[in-house]
């Protein structure tokens, strides 16, 4: 019987490490199994996108770091998530929520969609200044969903495929919007110009404060377990490069400038990598 070929043990070393980061294989978690009964087609660009595991994961960072500057997205994160001590389980969690939306059976999908909103409905308090807060406010989850659309588009972009159509571009958001409308988002962007437009609207309801920069060092620092040395620093960085420029400043954080070009260089290659082991194009 010929030995198993080494190139191949590596290949499966590497994809078994890469789910042990985002599920809990402790638990007996198993990876979202792929449905051809999903919400989205096969090869359509929602699952092109979110498919990429460094896209994802850099674009995931930014969207976080940009969500911690509105006041009643960083408040519910404040007041009803151990995120100091389980950065990585909330992390987890929204990667396997976004799996499950966009590669499981729509009625896993379905049923992950009416979980988050039992949870978002007890999500509730009052701001510094006194003010009311609720996880179910349309706008609030509006923005929650221009960051991450746009993030993970533009790590995908940025990692992957620099020259995406923009007929592609749009319909990314006007598939993802069907989760977002789903979670009570409103607006929801359906294209490239709707999501800049909401985005410039959207940026006179951002405040800085001493609590955001504390949420966005956490999440570039604290190391996941299994996550090899070095890795968040590397993604952290190439996150806030992509950063728009009004929000570094907001966070306490400095562009990486030529500094970034290393991380850059390296999250390409760990990208490349990573489609190799999972066998993507």
């Amino acid at each position: 019987m010929p030995s198993p070929d080494p190139i191949e043990k590596l290949r499966q070393r590497l994809v078994e490490r890469v789910r042990g980061v985002f599920n809990d294989t402790a638990s007996g978690q198993e990876p979202v199994p792929i449905s051809d009964e999903a919400l989205f087609e096969r090869d359509s660009p929602i699952r092109m996108v979110h498919a990429d595991i460094v896209g994802m994961m850099v674009g995931g960072i930014r969207a976080l770091l940009l969500q911690m500057l509105h006041p009643e997205a960083l408040q519910g994160v404040l007041d009803h998530s151990n995120f100091r001590e389980d950065m990585h389980g909330r992390l987890r969690r929204t990667a396997r929520f976004i799996a499950v939306t966009t590669f499981g059976h729509r009625d896993d999908a379905q049923k992950a969609i009416e979980r988050v909103n039992r949870i978002h409905a007890k999500v509730t308090g009052a701001l510094p200044d006194g003010s009311l807060y609720s996880a179910t406010n349309p706008r609030t989850l509006a923005w929650v969903h221009v960051t991450e659309a746009s993030s993970f588009l533009a790590g995908y972009k940025r990692h992957v495929h620099p020259y995406m159509p923009g007929h592609q571009q749009d319909e990314y958001y006007r598939q993802f919007a069907l989760v977002a409308r789903a979670l009570g988002a409103d607006p929801v962007p359906e294209s490239r110009n709707d999501a800049e437009e909401l985005f410039r609207e959207m940026r006179a309801d951002l405040r800085t404060s001493a609590e955001a920069r504390e949420v966005a060092q956490l999440v570039l620092t604290q190391r996941s377990p299994g996550t090899p040395p070095g890795l968040q620093a590397l993604l952290g960085a190439d996150a806030v490069e992509m950063l728009p420029a009004f929000a570094r400043p907001m966070l306490g954080l400095n562009r990486p400038g030529i500094g970034a070009l290393p991380a850059r260089a390296a999250t390409w290659g760990m990208g490349k990598t990573l489609r190799w082991a999972f066998r993507q194009k």
